[in-house]
Formats: structure tokens, C-alpha cells, sequence
């Protein structure tokens, strides 16, 4: 039955889910989107870290981690973004939801495998504006999404190497009208891109009992600088604009050429100390070279790209993993806080991210299985220059389901 109900969410999740946009952010107008978190609610929940590693639980961070799996395991997340955007003038609320990623890790002895599918950014904002000679809307859509496949394998019981290969594709859809007032019609232009390309990621993982009872944990991740190449369509037209809506009148394809951007490099240190079982605490730094991103077949001239950094703190607390009778004490505690330089400076200035989050680990049926709730608060961007400030409230939910498949049974 368990393999039944993997099989058909896979296939009907993989249908309809990564069509969503997931965000509703203005910054989500540059690059190729708003990055998304890649990771688990579990990792979500401590700030985002991925440092620690066990054999019930995916860590999709790092491919490393598919080594120490003992039991099948598929993982499924959803989460809602409620999202307050505010600048020195006036404030408005919008939402978000989207699913957040479907995966499957299967252990094969000292070797692990996974396999997937998540977004990896997310483009969706709508900007209307009334000026003394005229209107302007921009609005967009689409984003990118990984489809993956990981290997990894146990050097040693303290020591996992894995590496991850995305195939990354999706569409990304700009639309820019402007209207006007001495005009009859408005004009619409309309910049889309079909993004393809591959990527890879390469991870270890270190685990060593460091005392009788403490377990030092070592993480490490790096993902080599490539090109993606994005297929290019403008069409520009003109447009009627009524109360009712914005209708056309005539348009037409504008030859554009196709382009590669560079999807940057990137690299992770963790490490973290923990009581395995009962409570863990761990640090985290990223850092991706975004200053070397490239557009895709259009350019603003008020935005650069830096370096982007990250800083990740969080951990866990169980209260007695095997306790029977009473269930909360089974339940799994996580707390996390964290520090983003998003690399994206828009008039000069830079647009940081900052979120505390903090979650619960559910026992659910047999063999380790749970459910996995989560909360996240936060903000990014400021008012000041005339810029957007951002405060969001995120809910995620998953499941991480454990089964053994590929076992001889025996009969009396």
C-alpha cells in the first residue's frame, strides 16, 4: 500500500505542482527570480541548516547524507507565505503557496539514492502605478525548477561523499504596459524565457563520537559555476486600456537572440554538536558567487549583483525518542535563526533577509515515519531610498514516510 500511494502522489504532485509561482515579491522581478529553500521543513525549522544527518530522514542539501539512510523514505512539502509589503507611503498584504519539494531516498547497503523534483526560484509580482501622464503595470510569472538524482556512498561509518546531478528547466514571463495620457492606445512588450540547462552538486558529510555521550558533525557542499540556456521570445504591441481590463490591439514577435546566463558557484561549511537522539545545535555558512550573474535577454540598469552570504544557526531537542507512553515526549523540538546578504543591490543598495523559525517533528504510524510543522518569521529589504520592505509569515508542512521494500520474507 505504501508503495502505491508514493507512486501515485509522484506522478500526480510532478503534474500539477511546480506550475505555481510561490511568491508574490517585487524583487522577484530580477535575475532569474526569488531563490527558494532547498532543503526539508525538518532543516527549515533550525534555520535552515543542514549539518546534521540521520537514517530516517531525507537532507536534500547535501547528497552526502543519502548514505546514512537505513529505511525507504519519502518526503513531500508544502508551505503559505502571508507577506506585508510596505514602502515610506503606503503598505499592502498578499500570499503564496506552493509546494516546496517531492523527493525519495532508497539505501543500497553503503551506498544511498535519491531522486526529485523542487523549485529553485520563484518570479511572480504585479506593480501598478498611476503618474500625472499616465499608467504603468508590470507583472510576471514562472521561475525555475531541479529535477534530481543523487548518489552517495559510506567511506567510512564516520565519513559520506555524494553528488547531485539537476537537470533545471522552466519559464520565466515579463510583461511591462505602459499607457499614456495624450495616447489613444498603450503598449505592451511581453519577455519570455525558456530556461534549460544542467548543474551539479558534490558534498561530504563527517560524523565522530567525540565523548562517550557527544558527536561532532562536519558538513560540507559545492556546486560549480555553469551556463543555462534560456530560449528568448519578446512581443510588443499595442493595447487598449478600459476599466474592464487591457485588451489588444495588435501585436507582433520582435527577433531577439538566445543567451546562456551563468548560475553561479556556490559552497557550505557546517558543523554541529549533538547528543544523537536527544538534542543537536549546529552552524552554518554559505556563500555563492552571484556576482559573476548574468541576465537572461534584458538588463536594469539600477541593479548589480554581489557576492551572496548566508549565516544559519539552529537545532533540536527530543525529549526521550523511545518513550511509549506519552507521546510528546517523542515529538521533536527545532528552533533557528538566519542571516542572508542576497547579493542583490538595487540602486545601490543592498536587499538583506533576515527569518526565525521554529517547528515540530510528529511520530506518525510505524517505523519512524512524521509529520512536520513549521513557522517562519522574518523581513527583507528596507523603506528607506524609496524601497520595499517585506515582512513575511511562513507555514510549511511535510511528510517524511519510512518503509522497507526489497526485503526476503520468511515463512514458517
Amino acid at each position: 500500500m505504501f508503495r502505491k500511494i508514493v507512486i501515485g502522489l509522484f506522478i500526480l504532485i510532478t503534474s500539477i505542482a511546480f506550475a505555481q509561482e510561490g511568491t508574490t515579491s517585487p524583487y522577484s522581478f530580477y535575475g532569474i527570480g526569488s531563490l527558494k529553500f532547498r532543503g526539508t521543513a525538518e532543516s527549515r525549522s533550525m534555520g535552515g541548516i543542514g549539518v546534521f544527518s540521520d537514517s530516517i530522514h531525507l537532507n536534500l542539501q547535501n547528497p552526502a547524507a543519502y548514505g546514512g539512510l537505513r529505511l525507504i523514505n519519502f518526503s513531500v512539502g508544502g508551505s503559505h507565505q502571508a507577506l506585508k509589503q510596505k514602502n515610506d507611503i503606503e503598505s499592502q498584504n498578499t500570499s503564496a503557496s506552493t509546494l516546496d519539494y517531492l523527493a525519495m531516498g532508497i539505501p543500497m547497503g553503503k551506498f544511498g539514492m535519491g531522486f526529485g523534483m523542487l523549485p529553485y526560484t520563484s518570479v511572480g509580482y504585479d506593480f501598478y502605478s498611476e503618474l500625472p501622464d499616465g499608467i504603468t503595470q508590470y507583472t510576471g510569472n514562472g521561475g525555475l525548477n531541479k529535477a534530481f538524482l543523487s548518489l552517495a556512498y559510506q567511506v567510512t561509518p564516520e565519513l559520506s561523499l555524494g553528488a547531485d546531478a539537476n537537470y533545471n528547466f522552466g519559464k520565466i514571463e515579463n510583461t511591462a504596459v505602459t499607457q499614456k495620457s495624450e495616447l489613444q492606445y498603450g503598449t505592451r512588450v511581453v519577455n519570455r524565457s525558456n530556461l534549460s540547462g544542467f548543474t551539479f552538486n558534490f558534498g561530504a558529510l563527517y560524523k565522530r563520537m567525540v565523548t562517550e555521550n557527544l558527536e561532532l558533525s562536519g558538513s560540507f557542499t559545492f556546486t560549480p559555476g555553469t551556463n543555462i540556456n534560456s530560449e528568448n521570445l519578446r512581443r510588443t504591441g499595442s493595447v487598449s486600456i478600459l476599466p474592464s481590463g487591457i485588451y489588444e490591439v495588435d501585436e507582433r514577435e520582435v527577433p531577439v537572440p538566445d543567451t546562456e546566463f551563468n548560475f553561479p558557484s556556490q559552497v557550505t561549511f557546517g558543523v554541529g554538536l549533538s547528543k544523537p537522539k536527544y538534542w543537536g545545535l549546529g552552524v552554518e555558512y554559505v556563500n555563492q558567487k552571484t556576482s559573476n550573474f548574468t541576465n537572461r535577454s534584458f538588463t536594469s540598469e539600477n541593479v548589480t549583483y554581489k557576492n551572496a552570504s548566508k549565516y544559519n544557526v539552529g537545532g533540536f531537542y527530543i525529549p526521550n525518542y523511545n518513550s511509549f507512553g506519552e507521546y510528546y515526549k517523542r515529538v521533536v523540538y527545532r528552533a533557528g535563526a538566519r542571516y542572508e546578504q542576497t547579493g542583490l543591490s538595487v540602486d545601490g543598495h543592498d536587499i538583506d533577509e533576515f527569518g526565525i523559525s521554529f517547528g515540530v517533528g510528529l511520530p506518525i504510524g510505524r517505523l519512524f515515519s512524521n509529520m512536520n510543522l513549521g513557522f517562519e518569521y522574518g523581513s527583507r529589504g528596507t523603506t528607506d531610498y524609496g524601497l520595499i520592505k517585506e515582512n513575511f509569515f511562513n507555514i510549511y508542512l511535510s511528510f517524511s514516510l519510512n518503509d522497507r521494500w526489497f526485503e526476503k520474507r520468511l515463512y514458517d
